[in-house]
């Protein structure tokens, strides 16, 4: 099952989740790197333990992740852009402030719509 968050509950998630201004911070320091230039993306991890991984992830404008599959949840968070996020025959657009959760083993894909950077929170099962 593919849930889409919207309206006030994401804002006021998206305020107590992240931090914006570090956020921006973290998002030129991703595009300061030689990845950014010479590819469609770049990331960064922020957080790694045995449970879960915390990733934010950055794609040029009309840049791809190719269908793939998560072996636990996950969520994505939009800090930065608008994606369009392909999962069970549904495609959803998401815009800065949105978030998705996905349950395990379900494939999915995504494309920026334009630049853009999102959270991406995985459950390592």
């Amino acid at each position: 099952n593919i849930i889409l968050l919207k309206g006030i509950l994401v804002s006021l998630i998206c305020q107590r989740a992240f931090n914006i201004p570090a956020a921006m911070r973290l998002i030129q320091k991703i595009k300061s790197e030689a990845t950014w230039n010479k590819s469609d993306r770049n990331s960064m991890t922020l957080f790694k333990s045995e449970s879960m991984t915390i990733v934010l992830i950055g794609l040029h404008a009309h840049a791809e992740l190719k269908p793939h599959k998560a072996k636990g949840p996950i969520c994505v968070q939009i800090v930065l852009g608008k994606i369009e996020f392909g999962a069970a025959e549904q495609i959803t657009q998401l815009n800065q402030g949105q978030m998705i959760v996905l349950q395990e083993n379900i494939t999915h894909h995504v494309k920026a719509l334009e630049e853009s950077f999102f959270i991406l929170t995985h459950l390592n099962r």
